[in-house]
């Protein structure tokens, strides 16, 4: 059981959902990255979901896009993002998501990333564009190394599906809510409640939802069907343009899951 598994199991425990908060490696700069780390951790975050800049984000909307864009401009690598993590374990135990292009797992090397990953105190790892066909040796590593491998389900995954990528999760199901990029428009009808309910009975885990969480009332929409709520874009915005009132939005988002 690694930190990931810890925080879930003291959640249910105290019947609460955990609040995921996203955020940009290198957004403007590390140090600065260290400073909203903090902040996600004192508002109350759960468990930490850290990106890692690339070029080409196919799941990524605007504003991600656009963080990464000034990440990478400051020259933020995967491999200065692993020694900035082992910085943070300084001073913080919250458990911490590397959300990842396999593309700059498979520059870095696949054995060498999970070694550095779990040294530096990394406890999961997020590649939305490795399926679980072609994941069987990350998995294989990172199980080994008690490193959680989170993989996507989408509202239009099917039956069978679902039960392929659930076999190959470890610590939790990140459950896409819209068929769209990060930041689109949430829309929470009953067929999409069917669909993580399905979801939630085929997985042993338990299942975080992300994409088009923006306010505090989606969060709690989404806090009573899921066991995590995952914010992204609009944490990235409010951190960027409008930094004073990033704590308090936070707290509000804390408060409504």
């Amino acid at each position: 059981m690694n930190r990931i598994e810890d925080t879930f199991k003291r959640l249910k425990a105290e019947n609460k959902k955990a609040f995921i908060p996203y955020i940009m490696a290198g957004d403007p700069d590390l140090e600065k990255t260290g400073e909203h780390v903090m902040v996600l951790e004192e508002c109350g975050a759960d468990i930490i979901e850290l990106g890692v800049p690339f070029s080409d984000p196919l799941a990524d909307g605007p504003t991600i896009q656009r963080a990464a864009e000034r990440a990478l401009k400051a020259g933020v690598t995967l491999k200065k993002i692993i020694p900035f993590v082992k910085r943070i374990r300084n001073h913080s135990r919250t458990p911490i998501v590397l959300m990842a292009y396999y593309n700059s797992v498979f520059k870095y090397g696949e054995a060498a990333f999970i070694k550095d990953a779990v040294d530096a105190g990394v406890d999961g790892a997020i590649i939305p564009d490795l399926p679980p066909e072609e994941a069987e040796s990350f998995i294989k590593l990172s199980r080994a190394a008690n490193i959680s491998t989170v993989f996507l389900i989408a509202p239009t995954s099917t039956k069978e599906r679902v039960e392929k990528i659930v076999t190959a999760c470890s610590g939790f199901v990140y459950y896409v809510s819209i068929t769209g990029i990060t930041g689109s428009r949430l829309a929470l009808d009953e067929r999409f409640k069917k669909h993580i309910s399905a979801v939630k009975k085929s997985a042993d885990m338990p299942v975080a939802v992300g994409f088009g969480v923006s306010t505090p009332e989606d969060a709690a929409m989404i806090a009573r069907l899921a066991d995590g709520v995952i914010v992204g874009s609009a944490i990235v915005k409010k951190f960027y343009e409008h930094p004073a009132g990033a704590k308090e939005f936070i707290k509000k988002l804390r408060e409504a899951i």
